[in-house]
């Protein structure tokens, strides 16, 4: 997925109110009729963004060239300096993306499960708990598979992401779904979107959600498939896209 132009370096000065940041550009912009490096920009992830949002990082934020927007500029990815990169990592904190990456790497053929798709169909309702399922793939032998997919940020320890960094009993409840659709005959899929670029293996976050970590072995026993996928971004020291490519172990 191509951004519709190359991000914009910034520097986090803090996150807030869960949809608000304050940042420092590297230059002069108008606003209001005035010049100013420090603006307010909106964020589109409402979790914790445990290890996302450090006070002087680099960040990368998108225009939106909308004027109707209260705030025009959008975070989109986060940077984590480490040892591996000279640039640092980067993490695509934009949850609204994930998935769109999951569905355009099924259409282009890099989600080797899910190759013989016929349909995707998005937001569809399904299950006994008034659930939408984010992805309802049908396979060219009329095989449905329901697929979930959670965006993950979280890594603990190094190469290594976890889910979910906070309680989700929303998260838990659409295991429960999952594992009905199995029930039922159809394939049941929860997809861990890996929007980071250090990342090598998932795991469940038994340490922040027991019951989440405990509901996924058990429905991972009756047959939901657990798969997770990690990002390659292109553009080099200004990202200008991101591609879900890299199959990850699932431990």
């Amino acid at each position: 997925m191509k951004y519709p132009e190359p991000l914009i370096k910034a520097r986090l000065i803090k996150r807030y109110k869960r949809f608000l940041a304050d940042i420092e550009l590297e230059a002069e912009i108008e606003v209001e009729g005035k010049k100013t490096k420090f603006i307010t920009i909106h964020t589109a992830n409402t979790g914790s963004m445990t290890g996302c949002a450090i006070p002087g990082n680099t960040i990368w934020i998108s225009n939106s060239h909308n004027l109707k927007r209260k705030y025009l500029y959008s975070w989109e990815l986060s940077t984590v300096q480490d040892a591996t990169s000279e640039n640092g990592s980067l993490i695509g904190i934009n949850t609204m993306l994930a998935n769109k990456l999951v569905q355009e790497a099924i259409e282009k053929g890099y989600i080797s499960e899910l190759v013989d798709f016929q349909k995707i169909e998005t937001e569809v309702s399904y299950g006994a708990e008034k659930s939408r399922i984010d992805l309802l793939v049908t396979q060219k032998n009329s095989q449905k598979c329901f697929v979930e997919v959670k965006n993950v940020t979280a890594s603990f320890q190094s190469g290594i992401a976890a889910f979910p960094d906070a309680v989700t009993s929303r998260g838990t409840k659409h295991l429960r779904e999952l594992e009905l659709m199995v029930k039922q005959g159809h394939r049941g899929i929860i997809f861990f979107c890996v929007q980071r670029d250090d990342i090598k293996q998932v795991r469940a976050a038994d340490e922040i959600d027991p019951l989440y970590a405990k509901t996924l072995a058990q429905v991972q026993k009756n047959g939901v498939e657990v798969l997770a996928y990690g990002v390659r971004f292109s553009g080099g020291n200004t990202p200008d896209g991101v591609f879900l490519t890299e199959k990850l172990l699932f431990v």
